[in-house]
């Protein structure tokens, strides 16, 4: 009886976190820019909303995956820090303006480009 319970509270647990982030889902993925080996370095950048919270993952291919939290204002841009390996920083610059949804990481490269809608 405890189990089935449980289980019960658990499920609908999941259920209402997975309901609570669903907002629009984007994407990017090209290559850097800048000196040195920048036009090289593939990255793909992934975010996800849940009203005004922005949740990006990023990954550099051989790379360890990075992220950033931030809330983005009423005009749905949005503008922080993510840190990087060594607790080095990038800049994250980006707007989900529904005509124009886009992004900018920018630190030892620059990543920028129009985002798309998943």
């Amino acid at each position: 009886m405890f189990k089935a319970i449980a289980l019960g509270t658990l499920a609908t647990v999941l259920f209402v976190g997975a309901a609570h982030a669903d907002g629009p889902a984007y994407t990017w993925t090209g290559y850097g820019v800048g000196s040195g080996k920048c036009p090289t370095y593939k990255m793909t950048i992934d975010i996800t909303t849940a009203g005004n919270e922005v949740k990006g993952l990023f990954l550099q291919e051989g790379r360890t995956q990075r992220f950033f939290n931030v809330s983005m204002g009423a005009d749905k841009k949005f503008k922080t820090k993510a840190i990087v390996g060594n607790n080095n920083t990038i800049d994250v610059v980006g707007s989900l303006q529904d005509n124009d949804p886009k992004i900018m990481l920018d630190g030892y490269c620059l990543f920028e480009g129009k985002l798309t809608k998943k």
